[in-house]
C-alpha cells in the first residue's frame, strides 16, 4: 500500500477516535441537556451516531491537513537572517497641491 493511503488511513482513524471521545464527553457532561435528549428519545442511538460520524470527518479532514503540513522540509535550516533582505528606506517627495476648488480652476481654463 503507498505510503500517502497508509497516512491517510492512519489520520482518519485518529480523527474518528477524537470524534468518539469528544461526543462522549458531550454526553457525560450533559451539555446542552444532550444526554437527556439522546436517552429519552427513541431515536437517540441514531443522533448520537450522526453525531460521531459528522464530527468525525471534520477532525479527520483537520488531522490529516495537519499531518500534511507538518511532512514540510526545511528550507531554511540556518534560521532567520534579518540582513538577507535589503532595507528600502523611503524618502519624502514634496507634492505640489492646488488649493483652489473645482470650480475656480474650470473658470481659469
Amino acid at each position: 500500500m503507498p505510503k500517502l493511503i497508509s497516512l491517510y488511513i492512519r489520520q482518519v482513524a485518529i480523527g474518528f477516535a477524537i470524534s468518539a471521545a469528544f461526543v462522549a464527553m458531550l454526553l457525560y457532561f450533559n451539555i446542552a441537556n444532550l444526554w437527556h435528549l439522546v436517552s429519552s428519545s427513541p431515536e437517540g442511538i441514531l443522533a448520537v451516531v450522526v453525531m460521531w460520524v459528522l464530527n468525525g470527518i471534520v477532525f479527520a479532514g483537520v488531522q490529516f491537513g495537519i499531518a500534511i503540513m507538518r511532512m514540510k522540509e526545511d528550507d531554511h535550516p540556518g534560521g532567520g537572517k534579518r540582513d538577507a533582505l535589503p532595507v528600502m528606506l523611503a524618502e519624502p517627495v514634496p507634492v505640489k497641491i492646488d488649493r483652489r476648488t473645482p470650480h475656480q480652476r474650470q473658470i481659469r481654463r
